[in-house]
């Protein structure tokens, strides 16, 4: 393989090589910087093109990254870390399906390639194939022993299946050899019953301040913090560590609230009226959909229904969202833009894809739960696609749930690095989902996280209702069903019902910024 280098002059191939420790680092002004000067100098050299795809990846510029790694990978086909980097920015870009082919090629290429193990590890947990996953992120482990994001996944594997202590066994090992690791200081936090040591929270602020450590590493870090500071009561301090995390995590890109707010406005316009439907009134029978904010309840909804003996907990599908792209795709316009043009025929086409997609989850069991949040988004098109689907909206207190996203390391969840923009984003929920309740009153049900708590019982059987399910006892006593669950609610829907949940009162007026964006009265004095 030839150098990458090959074909600058001296000054860019420094600029290039400091733009990629930069981006190493997960600093994108500075590799940015770096950039501007390696561009003017070789805007078509495929290393200087390659790492600016990173870069506008990292800024959240998703379509321009992969156009520029498909400039780079046009010259340089052979080479297994384009390959590599492409499988990154397509992941960035939600193709999730392009990325872990763009993966699995770098792998086979360069057997030995750690980083594109590692890559492909992650890819394939977000695409819910867990046990392939995990036989990737061995290889990474095995390539590079002391690839701590691999490690910390590993781990975070191990939290799933509901194997804590050997989660926090695997954490503890990784920071005793790299205390600056952030992911694995939050993969301890988000055991939830973990409570941090005086030690913890020293390591922790001194992580903070490694050099060594990346900004990724001092987002996770600070989320951690806060979290041990909540803990301890001190609510100031928790604030205190999550803005500087969120501050950290916008120097890279910024939320564009009136651009979400104009897209979920486009979708309403594009299915009213509703389209007509996919002929067959009973396809999608087989799934319901639970959708939500991030920290809403859609967790312990998955587990209530996976605890029914006829229903299959699938998790967080990419599914649906993957085969609207393959179509916007097909097209060659986006999403909804030819949500009008669709026919009958169209709209079963895509459920049929759909349902080939998801085969794997109705190998046990005649029906599955599809609880990726982000797709009541697309209940006009799973209406039009599945018309005999159900779809669970789930809501809870706008502060709570507010607070809960701010609370959380969400990756990828932009609008929650501040109180104006968590507002803004709960308010296109709410809008929606009146919205489509009120269009499609049989087909979607709102399921309330305080009345769950106030009536168990009676919620419960009414989602079985709506699910067309017959009531079963074990759906009352969900805490009880072992199953796999990824999602940062995993260890509380292993524990009865709680009412102890609600964080906001804790912080009283701390939080009237956030109380003010969602147009609430301050905090009681």
């Amino acid at each position: 393989m030839s150098s990458r280098l090959q074909g600058l002059s001296p000054a860019a191939a420094r600029h290039v090589v400091a733009a990629a420790q930069a981006l190493d680092a997960g600093r994108a002004d500075a590799a940015g910087q770096y950039l501007a000067a390696a561009l003017a100098a070789h805007p078509q050299h495929p290393e200087v093109l390659r790492l600016q795809a990173g870069w506008l990846s990292l800024r959240g510029q998703h379509a321009a990254a992969v156009e520029a790694m498909q400039r780079a990978l046009a010259q340089r086909r052979q080479d297994p870390l384009y390959h590599n980097t492409l499988g990154s920015v397509l992941a960035a870009a939600g193709e999730f399906d392009r990325a872990v082919a763009a993966l699995r090629r770098a792998c086979e290429l360069q057997p030995g390639l750690a980083i594109a193990w590692y890559n492909l590890g992650v890819m394939l947990i977000r695409c819910v194939r867990h046990d392939a996953a995990a036989d990737a992120l061995r290889r990474a482990v095995a390539l590079a022993p002391d690839n701590a994001l691999a490690r910390t996944q590993l781990a975070d594997m191990l939290r799933v299946g509901d194997r804590v202590e050997e989660a926090e066994r695997e954490y503890r090992r990784v920071l005793a050899e790299r205390p600056w690791t952030g992911m694995a200081w939050w993969g301890l936090a988000d055991l939830k019953t973990l409570r941090f040591s005086a030690d913890d929270v020293r390591g922790m602020q001194q992580a903070l301040q490694d050099p060594r450590a990346s900004d990724d590493d001092r987002i996770a870090t600070g989320f951690a913090l806060a979290k041990a500071c909540d803990d301890e009561g001190r609510c100031a301090d928790a604030l205190a560590a999550l803005q500087q995390a969120h501050a950290l995590a916008r120097r890279r890109q910024t939320w564009d609230a009136s651009a979400h707010a104009a897209m979920v406005d486009a979708i309403q316009a594009a299915f009213a009226p509703p389209p007509a439907p996919a002929a067959d009134a009973a396809l999608g029978r087989e799934v319901v959909f639970i959708a939500g904010l991030p920290r809403s309840g859609t967790t312990l909804v998955e587990q209530i229904l996976a605890s029914h003996s006829a229903v299959e907990g699938a998790g967080e599908l990419p599914d649906l969202p993957l085969v609207l792209a393959e179509e916007s795709h097909r097209r060659g316009k986006p999403y909804p833009q030819w949500a009008a043009e669709a026919t009958p025929v169209d709209w079963e086409r895509l459920g049929r894809r759909y349902l080939e997609r998801t085969a794997h989850w109705r190998r046990r069991r005649a029906i599955f739960t599809d609880k990726l949040p982000n797709n009541w988004l697309h209940v006009g098109a799973i209406r039009a696609m599945l018309p005999a689907a159900r779809i669970v909206c789930c809501r809870r207190d706008p502060l709570e749930t507010c607070f809960s996203c701010y609370r959380q390391h969400l990756a990828n969840n932009e609008y929650a690095r501040t109180f104006a923009d968590l507002a803004a984003y709960w308010r296109d929920y709410d809008r929606s989902v009146s919205h489509w309740s009120a269009l499609h009153p049989s087909h979607v049900h709102v399921h309330g996280y305080e009345a769950l708590l106030e009536d168990p019982a009676a919620r419960i059987r009414a989602l079985l209702d709506f699910c067309g399910l017959p009531f079963e006892e074990a759906c009352l006593h969900f805490h009880r069903t072992r199953r796999d669950v990824r999602s940062p609610s995993a260890t509380q829907v292993r524990q009865p019902l709680r009412r102890d949940t609600a964080r906001a009162p804790r912080y009283g007026a701390l939080l009237d910024p956030l109380r003010s964006a969602l147009g609430m009265p301050p905090a009681p004095g």
